[in-house]
């Protein structure tokens, strides 16, 4: 029987490349090359290489005895919706540290080293650039290292212009040193450290709220800043200040306020049989959470769940340390206020009461 061949297409008698596919290899190695100047910037004399290796490699200081490795991984949320429809993405590589490092803090460790985590549809190595940048950037003020990550270009996972983050924290801390919560005790004394904002909580909400009032977000919102700066604005870094207070006096216990709001947060350090009253009239509830409340007509609870309200950090501290941590945090540059006082549980009442 005679076999007739069909001849083949063009598309089909051409080669295919990755590039053909969707993946550029080229761009990714121009974004490496763009983002290892900022990460140089970020280096500690623990690391033994930079980003461009399969792995990177830290060894642990000579300073720690009993040295006990404590990491934190996050990302930066639904923060990054806005980030696309605003074209601005420096600030969202800060909030990706932030998550991460101040996670780690608050059990009493130093971060060494951050790696990060972006994927896409399809590289766009300019805003790609913005976003390490800002990675970089949240790294220095965190004083640890950026030592490598991961950038994955896959075609058809995500709309054109659209990215996601995750990011990577190990820090280390002395074992005796240790922040556990557990000698929280009545009478000892909580302070909040002011927030730079929304931080990167809450922004499924914040996003059907903008959608709901249709707000002007190019108008001056608070000061010289406008709404779309104020809502981008950056988590607070809390590293270097506390790191330092550590080595002043005793800190009983931290919350870093993220997802849960205060109420959710601060009895994530306290032992079972005490309870944070928190003042909500001890620090001044900032205006952007103001004009969310009033947009959203959201219930003052429910803001307290969901938002930090203007308090990034909470610390708890002996009452005869208090005025000691607010002056050297102050002096630091942080806003801090006395916000609560730690108390007896009765039965099995919620650890956190804000009134």
């Amino acid at each position: 029987m005679n076999t007739q061949n069909t001849p083949a297409t063009a598309a089909q008698s051409a080669g295919l490349s990755y590039r053909d596919a969707g993946v550029d290899i080229v761009a990714g190695d121009q974004l490496v090359e763009n983002i290892k100047p900022f990460a140089k910037r970020t280096l500690r004399p623990e690391v033994l290489s930079g980003i461009g290796g399969f792995g990177g490699l830290v060894e642990i200081s000579k300073k720690y005895r009993e040295p006990v490795l404590v990491s934190g991984t996050d990302g930066v949320g639904t923060k990054l919706k806005l980030a696309f429809e605003l074209d601005i993405h420096d600030t969202v590589g800060i909030d990706l540290v932030g998550m991460s490092v101040n996670d780690i803090l608050v059990q009493g460790a130093e971060p060494l080293f951050f790696l990060d985590y972006f994927a896409c549809g399809k590289l766009d190595v300019a805003a790609a650039t913005e976003v390490i940048k800002g990675i970089a950037a949240g790294c220095e003020q965190a004083g640890c290292a950026l030592i490598g990550g991961e950038t994955a270009e896959m075609p058809g996972m995500y709309p054109v212009g659209e990215y996601d983050l995750a990011g990577f924290a190990v820090g280390v801390v002395e074992k005796a040193h240790i922040i556990t919560g557990a000698d929280i005790a009545p009478g000892d004394v909580v302070l909040g450290l002011a927030s730079n904002g929304a931080h990167s909580n809450g922004y499924s909400l914040v996003r059907k709220i903008l959608e709901r009032s249709q707000p002007d977000l190019a108008a001056k919102f608070d000061g010289e800043r406008s709404l779309s700066e104020v809502i981008m604005a950056p988590t607070r870094i809390y590293v270097k200040p506390l790191l330092a207070l550590m080595q002043s006096l005793t800190i009983k216990g931290m919350a870093h306020i993220t997802g849960g709001g205060i109420t959710e947060n601060v009895p994530r350090v306290l032992p079972e049989n005490v309870v944070a009253d928190i003042a909500s009239t001890s620090w001044e509830l900032p205006k952007l959470f103001k004009w969310l409340q009033k947009e959203g007509g959201v219930a003052q609870q429910e803001m307290y769940r969901t938002f930090n309200c203007g308090i990034g950090m909470v610390v708890i501290v002996a009452a005869s340390d208090a005025d000691a941590a607010i002056s050297q945090l102050q002096a630091a540059g942080e806003t801090v206020s006395k916000i609560g006082v730690i108390r007896a549980r009765n039965g099995d009442e919620h650890q956190t009461q804000v009134k």
